[in-house]
């Protein structure tokens, strides 16, 4: 069984999502209502760009925490360093 751990960011994630839970609600609304395609695209693409924003802040918060504290006990940094460094491309 894993450990469950809150961070700081965990607050700022989860409202975020609601937010985006929010517009996507409102882009099936306009889906419904027969509002056009290119409003409806805009908005999804919001949504779209908030959730991603959402998983790369989670991850790296993640790393920032969890993964440090298990490198660091090892003694191998340069390996969190880089993984740090090829998750900005998520």
């Amino acid at each position: 069984m894993s450990e469950h751990h809150i961070h700081a960011t965990h607050t700022e994630i989860a409202k975020r999502l609601k937010r985006a839970n929010g517009h996507l609600l409102s882009v099936i609304a306009m889906i419904e209502d027969g509002k056009s395609c290119n409003d409806i695209a805009q908005q999804l693409h919001a949504v779209e760009k908030a959730i991603v924003q959402a998983k790369r802040t989670l991850i790296h918060d993640h790393i920032d925490h969890c993964l440090d504290k298990a490198f660091t006990d090892s003694g191998d940094i340069s390996a969190v360093e880089e993984f740090k460094a090829i998750t900005k491309y998520l």
